[in-house]
């Protein structure tokens, strides 16, 4: 029923593509929480190589995923098809974080394409690149039939109240308050990093 690959080829990207959202995967090296959590929209996934893709991390009330990336660097991409055939695909790999200022930041960041349903400008924190060693897929049997009816609103209603606060600094305040360690104590944003400056 499942298939490994050896990347991902055209037609997987194209169904990978063809799909909603996805989530990601991680947990701390000793004990600790497993954290998942639903990433999107998919243009904010990017596959730059069969073994290689790179997504677009927004401002959120956790930093679960870094601070795991920070500690050993495991992660999973996990898609699965709401609508047409059933389907599940796994990518399994090693996951870096790279923040503004970070070497190759601004050239990933500039890669994207996201629509105006997220605000990216200045509400992204990070872009995640993963270097994939796995590949593969399972039936998908257990996941329901959706139909999808379009983006929520709040999240570039929240980086537009933030903004009104006080600027980008509210943004900066909210970072460091949410963002600094995991919720086992792991370090994941530092306070003194900054956010994607405002274009």
């Amino acid at each position: 029923m499942g298939k490994v690959f050896d990347g991902i080829d055209a037609k997987l990207a194209g169904w990978i593509a063809a799909q909603r959202l996805f989530f990601v995967g991680s947990a701390p090296s000793d004990g600790g929480h497993v954290n998942v959590s639903p990433k999107g929209p998919i243009e904010s996934l990017l596959i730059l190589d069969p073994l290689h893709v790179v997504y677009l991390d927004v401002i959120g009330s956790g930093a679960e995923t870094i601070a795991h990336l920070r500690d050993n660097g495991r992660i999973c991409v996990m898609l699965c098809a709401f609508e047409g055939p059933p389907r599940i695909v796994r990518l399994h790999g090693t996951g870096t974080v790279l923040l503004p200022g970070d070497a190759g930041y601004d050239e990933l960041y500039s890669s994207f394409d996201v629509p105006d349903s997220v605000a990216v400008e200045p509400g992204a924190r990070s872009v995640i690149s993963v270097e994939v060693d796995r590949v593969a897929d399972s039936c998908g049997y257990g996941v329901p039939l959706m139909s999808y009816e379009g983006t929520r609103p709040q999240q570039p209603a929240w980086v537009d109240s933030k903004l009104r606060q006080n600027g980008v600094a509210a943004l900066e305040a909210y970072v460091a308050e949410k963002n600094a360690v995991s919720i086992d104590g792991l370090p994941a944003i530092d306070p003194t990093d900054s956010v994607p400056p405002i274009t």
